[in-house]
């Protein structure tokens, strides 16, 4: 086998896309993410869709890796959108407010 399989997923709210590729078997995280880019433009249910191919965090399966990393066949590479706010502080935020909702002790 000369070649390896992968899929590139991104996922937004409201929507996911996946992309199956077939590349070499030296093909890297980096170039998986060329070609899913060039299939995706491609694609008209991309169409108005920001993508964002050269700053998103990248993972295959959950677990970050560098772009410059080599993926194994049947991969699933995934684009990482950022995080609006950080869930520790939202938390923090929401039991303050159930804190201050309460009728102190008495």
């Amino acid at each position: 086998m000369s070649t390896k399989r992968c899929i590139v997923a991104y996922a937004t709210h409201a929507r996911q896309w996946q992309w199956q590729l077939e590349l070499p078997l030296q093909a890297s995280i980096a170039d998986a993410l060329a070609a899913a880019r060039a299939a995706a433009a491609a694609d008209a249910a991309t169409a108005g869709v920001v993508i964002p191919w050269d700053a998103a965090a990248v993972g295959v399966f959950g677990v970050r890796c560098a772009r410059s990393a080599r993926f194994a066949d049947g991969d699933r590479i995934e684009l990482y959108r950022a995080l609006r706010a950080d869930p520790r502080a939202r938390r923090r935020e929401r039991v303050q407010r159930e804190r201050r909702g309460r009728p102190g002790p008495g």
